[in-house]
């Protein structure tokens, strides 16, 4: 779908609704991980520099909805974006929708910001609800989707908002539309060998991009918790790994989908284990093939991070999303470390490398290869929805080019 973005609209004198993620990290009032923020600046500036008037709003975290939290405010983002933009951003009150919200954007003049306090103060945002997004969309004379870690969501400022806006111009960021391309074009036309690397704790979570993409990879490379429903699957002994009994039906049909096509799947042959789930107690012992009772498995093993670091680094094209083991704790680190440096790697080497967000961003972060891939996605959830094929009805309804 060629959308619109930002860039193709006439902004000076107009009010520029823009739906953004910053849905950051906040601990005693400082944010730990500004990314979220810093990748929305390309379409906040095109706005402010042409004299539009940004109207920021965004959620963060879970809050009740029944009113506001001090630990889920905005403030500190307001804060942070006024640092990084050089002209100050108005936050005018501890809710997006009340007198003085609407007064701040009334009194807005050209080229300035204002940043609405967390939308899921009000349920109705989740709930989609028609007439708290009606409210939202009389800030706007323009609508802007630059979120896209919250695109596979319905809800009110992502889809009724910009559907009571019929008639006025609903368009791309530059953010979203960077993600899409990225993600679409990997999958669309990959150039070969084409590798997907999943990880993480659930099958239930990643079964849908497994089979979506394992007509499409040549290689799938399996690791994380989820790898345990696969091995039990096919009979091995896991000891006491975390495994979805209820998905084991699901594990061996992609496993016998993988042995009718050209893509392999490739499940780990060794584990890094440990009698406790715990980073500082336990007997940590490594197994190959069989894990033993009372063992469970926290990492792909030495063999297995060699294989899969080879075929990696070998590849083209390669996505990932999920990690390969709990990579927090330094025992069971170095299978994650060596996929997030075979992507490095990779790149180097002329690939183009995808970081599909969430806990693999962060592993991206902790091992120092952010600025060392092709992309790292802002979204995890909406980056696996891509994977699974599925599009964004919040990106659907924006207006055409």
């Amino acid at each position: 779908m060629a959308k619109k973005n930002i860039e193709s609209v006439a902004v000076a004198g107009k009010r520029v609704l823009v739906r953004v993620d910053f849905n950051v990290p906040i601990q005693d009032g400082a944010i730990s991980d500004d990314r979220r923020i810093r990748a929305a600046l390309p379409t906040i500036r095109s706005i402010v520099q042409r004299g539009g008037r940004a109207v920021l709003m965004s959620h963060l975290g879970r809050p009740k909805g029944d009113g506001y939290e001090p630990n889920y405010t905005l403030e500190p983002c307001a804060g942070a974006l006024a640092a990084m933009i050089g002209r100050p951003v108005r936050f005018p009150s501890n809710d997006c929708v009340d007198a003085a919200a609407v007064r701040a954007v009334a009194d807005m003049r050209d080229g300035e910001i204002v940043l609405l306090e967390n939308l899921r103060f009000h349920t109705q945002e989740k709930a989609g609800d028609v007439d708290f997004a009606r409210r939202l969309a009389a800030y706007g004379d323009v609508y802007v989707n630059d979120a896209f870690g919250t695109c596979h969501r319905p809800h009110a400022s992502m889809l009724a908002t910009p559907e009571a806006m019929a008639g006025k111009p609903r368009v791309l960021g530059f953010l979203v539309e960077k993600e899409i391309a990225y993600l679409s074009h990997a999958l669309a036309e990959p150039e070969r060998p084409f590798v997907v690397v999943l990880g993480g704790v659930k099958v239930s979570d990643k079964m849908g991009a497994i089979e979506h993409l394992l007509p499409r990879a040549n290689h799938v490379l399996v690791g994380g918790a989820m790898a345990y429903t696969f091995l039990r699957a096919l009979h091995k002994n896991v000891g006491e790994s975390r495994v979805e009994e209820d998905r084991l039906d699901d594990a061996r049909r992609a496993i016998e989908l993988a042995a009718k096509l050209d893509a392999q799947l490739h499940l780990p042959e060794d584990h890094v284990c440990s009698t406790e789930f715990s980073e500082t107690i336990g007997r940590i012992r490594v197994f190959e093939e069989q894990i033993e009772d009372g063992y469970m498995g926290l990492d792909i093993g030495p063999r297995t991070q060699a294989r899969f670091s080879r075929l990696i680094r070998n590849a083209k094209t390669v996505v990932w999303n999920g990690p390969m083991g709990v990579f927090e704790w330094e025992p069971f680190r170095a299978g994650t470390e060596i996929v997030a440096n075979a992507l490095a790697g990779a790149t180097e080497a002329g690939a183009t490398t995808i970081i599909g967000g969430g806990d693999s961003a962060s592993a991206a972060d902790v091992f120092g290869v952010t600025d060392k891939v092709s992309h790292v996605s802002t979204g995890g959830g909406a980056s696996l929805q891509m994977l699974e094929g599925k599009t964004f009805q919040s990106v659907a309804l924006l207006d055409d080019e």
